[in-house]
């Protein structure tokens, strides 16, 4: 189940390949995902030291908590497997990849962000991509009126 989707990434850049991983969160983190108070915008994933972190993902925690309160930007490690960690790290070093969130799932009661290997796009390459969406629109009410 989809719970916010980083549209603006899919119009950005050209997704190479997919992967899911789990977050580690703290308790207010996962009251700001109940409610969906969460931002992708902005926000990138980077490996140090082969662990994987989410940086500069927006959680605007409740106003009611007041105890142990988290900064709302902090770095989020993700879990993958070690496996899929040296992928990302051998792709990443390939000239003009980057890595990227594309949306927070939740799946059998646990919340996941779906990272992506990505290359961006040229504006250029924007503009085609629209004009062949305009395109498929156009011969689909041709079809439909035929």
């Amino acid at each position: 189940m989809d719970i916010l989707v980083n549209r603006k990434a899919y119009h950005d850049y050209e997704i190479i390949e997919e992967f899911t991983a789990g977050i580690v969160l703290l308790g207010p983190e996962v009251k700001a995902l109940h409610l969906k108070q969460v931002s992708l915008k902005d926000s990138f994933v980077t490996i140090i030291d082969n662990e994987v972190f989410w940086k500069n993902g927006h959680m605007a925690i409740p106003s009611y908590v007041t105890l142990d309160r988290p900064d709302e930007k902090r770095d989020r490690k993700l879990l993958l497997n070690k496996k899929e960690i040296r992928k990302i790290n051998e792709m990443i070093k390939e000239k003009g990849y980057t890595v990227i969130p594309l949306k927070l799932i939740k799946v059998r009661g646990m919340y996941k962000l779906v990272i992506a290997v990505a290359q961006g796009l040229k504006k250029y390459d924007k503009r085609q991509k629209l004009k062949e969406k305009d395109q498929k629109r156009d011969i689909q009410r041709a079809l439909k009126d035929y």
